[in-house]
């Protein structure tokens, strides 16, 4: 091979914070790593690269620091800096009306033009999650490529030989080049001495005779993940990195992707598999598989069969299994669709100038949709973020409509069962009737806050991780371990708190209790249910009439209660009674003894709420003519004669109150899960669940009566 060919190296940051973080999160991480990057590349003025950066915090850094956007500009102009494209707010293009996906490119691209002077050619895809139609949508706005990962290849039977430079893909004949990033790049990519990405360049060149290679991956490893800031910055790795490139520019140069788009003709023509990432693919499988599939790698290894025999062949899941790993993240998932659906009823022109559009594009943002490792899902805080602008998006809609009380009934979450969906300007409430009549969403509209965002207690893959108290360390000569290799706890004793719910965490569920159940066998989820009601199959027996003014939705179950070797049966009926205009509603129980055998138990109906902060002072409990000893959202405890509990939030101004009659004894706790993130193993406050529950001494045919009034008020 020609000692003095040149090898092209395309060098790739991606910057992102998403929507719902917290403003010092967005500044401390500008501080650390988005301004600190290019002041060091800034003294390599001979070295080119490209940088994608999120709508999220481009609107951040134009509020905050509009002369960091100048500086960028400055770049552009001088050809050093090429700026990718991509969905405005960071959604997964592949999961939205397609409508949606090239209007999110095509704002960033106005962005783009208007910011920085310059028209875009390339998108970042978010999570580089793949699907074979995207070519189509990706090239409908405008773009010429794209970049992702080397797995997508791999899947397609390439060898390690073959995938390099770009390759052309198309859809229906609209096409679209494809950038293949290297991981071997992106694990060695701040964490390794620079020479080794110098050694991995130079064979590149000289083994395969490749004319261009690409990094791309996230910008926040440079000084945002745990311990790259004295890395990167302190003991001056980047600095080192960007000498030796240009220590070599005699046989590396650093191009844009528009200048090795222009300079290189393609490596060839392609069609990829629906993919990602191989972490996400394999985040994405269900536990159990999760763990057979690790475990499978773990013995391909010991027997001494390389990755490059088998990755071709060995693939995780799809993003889209998420959705059924995760009801929250489908219910999330659905409301986009569902909200979308409502925004594009509206002429374009008022979609955009009420806001709606903009609302609509930033609840979907792709965090809060998925877990691995980093917190997503299970940060309430970025799940709020989304339902606050899809709820905001509906308020928007639905004034410029005059719409007032509406009651739909259809498939919203897309399981094949119907869901009753109970719109009127202060609240939504929709109820799955096929998942024990429950109340799954409950919006107050007037702060455009779903109380109902609870995520449930699930055991995960790595739950197993913390059981074994495996801990890790630094990696060799002070170097920072990769944070898909950290372990660390942030609190001890962790495995104390891992439980599992049965049921999602939704509310008006229905259980029957042995008469001396525990108060913790029913918080850990030990208890042994007396009934098949919770989370089981109601009937949808009526809904009301357009001018019902009082408008209701029955629900009915027949089905069996009691000791377990001796139940008998028994039906539910539980009547959902809504005002047109009030925040609030109300529930009359019936529960009928069906039987020729009296039945003494507990019955009780479960409500799982959140105010998203669980030991602040602003959010907290308060009960009518009762004392708690603590009364902050991840307090528990047990009162008896209750006829109102209430929840109050003095940060967004509104409170929620329960009323029973008859009244009754109240079981509190805080309900929280246990989940990695890029800090390490953490215990998170996802709500609070309270069960109301009263003696049940039924005789044969005997019908016991309940009442429920609930109310939301500013």
């Amino acid at each position: 091979m020609d000692p003095q060919r040149k090898i092209q190296f395309l060098f790739c940051i991606h910057n992102h914070q998403p929507v719902g973080n917290f403003e010092h999160v967005f500044e401390e991480i500008f501080q650390k790593c988005y301004r600190p990057y290019f002041e060091v590349l800034d003294r390599f003025p001979h070295l080119k690269t490209a940088a994608h950066f999120t709508g999220p915090l481009l609107e951040w850094i134009k509020d905050h620091h509009p002369e960091y956007l100048s500086h960028l500009k400055e770049m552009v102009s001088a050809g050093r800096l090429e700026i990718l494209s991509g969905g405005f707010y960071e959604p997964l293009l592949s999961t939205l009306p397609e409508e949606d996906a090239i209007g999110q490119i095509q704002m960033m691209n106005r962005f783009i033009r208007e910011e920085f002077g310059c028209i875009p050619r390339g998108l970042w895809l978010a999570e580089r999650i793949w699907t074979p139609d995207l070519p189509r949508i990706i090239a409908a706005a405008g773009i010429e490529y794209t970049v992702i990962d080397d797995t997508h290849f791999y899947y397609s039977g390439l060898e390690e030989r073959e995938i390099h430079g770009y390759f052309v893909t198309e859809k229906q004949g609209r096409p679209l080049r494809v950038f293949p990033l290297i991981k071997a790049l992106r694990y060695a990519i701040p964490f390794k001495l620079p020479h080794e990405t110098i050694d991995y360049l130079r064979r590149a060149r000289d083994e395969f005779g490749f004319a261009g290679v690409t990094y791309a991956d996230d910008g926040e490893k440079f000084g945002s993940w745990p311990e790259t800031y004295k890395w990167v910055y302190e003991e001056e790795w980047l600095s080192r990195f960007f000498s030796a490139l240009e220590e070599n520019r005699g046989w590396i140069e650093t191009l844009t992707f528009g200048e090795y788009l222009d300079r290189h003709s393609p490596t060839g023509r392609i069609y990829l598999p629906m993919a990602s990432y191989d972490e996400m693919m394999e985040w994405s499988l269900p536990t159990r598989a999760n763990r057979r599939f690790h475990q499978l790698k773990v013995e391909l290894k010991e027997r001494g069969i390389e990755e490059e025999h088998y990755k071709v062949f060995l693939r995780g899941g799809q993003w889209d299994n998420f959705l059924t790993k995760y009801e929250e993240a489908n219910n999330i998932h659905k409301k986009i669709l569902h909200v979308s659906r409502k925004v594009k009823r509206l002429p374009l022109q008022e979609q955009e100038s009420s806001g709606a559009l903009r609302e609509l594009y930033r609840g979907q943002c792709n965090c809060a949709q998925w877990h691995g490792l980093f917190g997503g899902l299970y940060l309430n805080y970025l799940r709020h973020a989304l339902y606050h602008h899809l709820i905001a998006a509906e308020n928007r809609v639905d004034a410029r409509r005059d719409e007032t009380f509406s009651l739909e009934v259809f498939d919203y979450n897309l399981d094949g069962r119907e869901e009753v969906i109970v719109s009127q300007p202060t609240l939504n409430a929709y109820l799955a009737p096929a998942c024990g009549g429950s109340l799954f969403e409950l919006d107050y509209r007037p702060a455009c806050f779903n109380l109902s965002n609870v995520l449930a207690r699930r055991e995960e893959t790595y739950h197993q991780t913390i059981r074994e108290a495996l801990q890790g360390g630094n990696g060799p000569e002070g170097q920072p371990q990769s944070i898909h290799d950290i372990v660390k706890f942030k609190e001890q004793n962790l495995q104390a708190h891992l439980f599992y719910d049965r049921w999602p965490r939704y509310s008006f569920l229905d259980h029957f209790l042995a008469p001396q159940t525990p108060f913790a066998e029913f918080r850990e989820g030990r208890f042994e249910p007396w009934g098949d009601f919770a989370g089981a199959d109601y009937a949808l027996v009526s809904t009301p009439g357009p001018a019902d003014p009082n408008p209701a939705v029955l629900l009915r179950r027949s089905g069996r209660l009691g000791a377990p070797d001796t139940p008998v049966p028994a039906t539910v009926e539980k009547k959902y009674i809504f005002s047109r205009n009030q925040a609030e509603m109300r529930v009359e129980y019936q529960v009928r003894n069906d039987g020729s055998a009296p039945v003494a138990l507990r019955f009780g109906v479960e409500f799982n709420f959140t105010l998203l902060a669980g030991d602040a002072e602003d959010r907290f409990y308060f009960c009518p003519g009762k004392t708690l000893d603590a009364n902050r959202m991840n307090s528990m405890g047990e009162l008896e004669g209750v006829e109102t509990i209430g929840l109050r939030d003095s940060w967004h101004k509104f409170q929620l109150t329960l009323s029973f009659n008859p009244s009754t004894r109240l079981w509190r706790f805080p309900v929280e899960t246990v989940s990695q993130s890029e800090d390490g193993f953490e215990r998170t406050y996802q709500g609070s669940c309270l069960l109301a529950h009263w003696p049940l001494d039924l005789a044969p045919g005997a019908t016991a009566r309940f009442a429920i009034r609930l109310q939301m008020a500013s």
